[in-house]
């Protein structure tokens, strides 16, 4: 049954509505909502990395990740991509990307997610990739979900987008986390930083994909 059609059904065969209740919910607020954004960020396994002023998008992936060899972006600015999602045929073909990188709307300081609309063709690439950036503006950032919820927005030729806070990770099986079993391995998020200002990422190490084939 397709989505439409259920909530046909479910208007059709509703007889009797009320009014939402009025309720003032005072969400809660950071004085500094990047520092926040940043430690809940770590906090749950992902990194933040802020460009400086002028700094190419596309020296800090490599920066970040200097042994990844396949790079999967539809964002214009990235010119490392040899594979788009918006042109391959399909999801498969982005299978062996070591970095997907997009580009995420708003970012929640409450706890360090990132909302990440669909706006290419395959949103695969948001979680078959091994690392994936999220590109960030940080004048992006709100406070709470309260706030980010009241702000998202969605492409109407796909109407999807996902919260991603950190790298995917489980612990379903014998409570041994494990990470990347569902989707990346490793996420990092690239908001602009203004010059001056010191990156407490930078000298982060770097972590070879979860591949077997050797990428370095």
């Amino acid at each position: 049954m397709k989505k439409e059609d259920l909530f046909a059904t479910l208007r059709a065969n509703t007889y009797m509505q009320y009014d939402m209740p009025e309720m003032a919910i005072d969400g809660i607020t950071y004085p500094d909502r990047l520092r926040q954004f940043v430690e809940m960020t770590e906090s749950v396994g992902g990194h933040v990395l802020e460009l400086g002023e002028g700094e190419d998008l596309n020296d800090a992936v490599r920066r970040a990740y200097p042994d990844a060899r396949v790079f999967a972006s539809h964002l214009p600015e990235i010119t490392i991509a040899g594979k788009n999602p918006d042109t391959v045929a399909e999801a498969a073909d982005l299978n062996g990307t070591d970095v997907g990188i997009v580009r995420g709307e708003l970012g929640v300081a409450e706890n360090g997610c990132v909302w990440v609309p669909q706006t290419m063709k395959e949103k695969a690439v948001c979680f078959i990739s091994e690392y994936l950036v999220i590109v960030l503006k940080k004048t992006a950032i709100v406070d709470n979900m309260h706030e980010a919820y009241a702000r998202i927005d969605m492409d109407p030729r796909y109407n999807f987008g996902t919260f991603i806070s950190g790298p995917s990770k489980t612990a379903d099986i014998e409570q041994s986390l494990v990470m990347g079993a569902q989707a990346a391995r490793g996420a990092l998020c690239l908001p602009a930083r203004p010059a001056g200002r010191i990156n407490p990422c930078d000298n982060r190490p770097s972590v070879p994909p979860r591949t077997a084939r050797p990428i370095g």
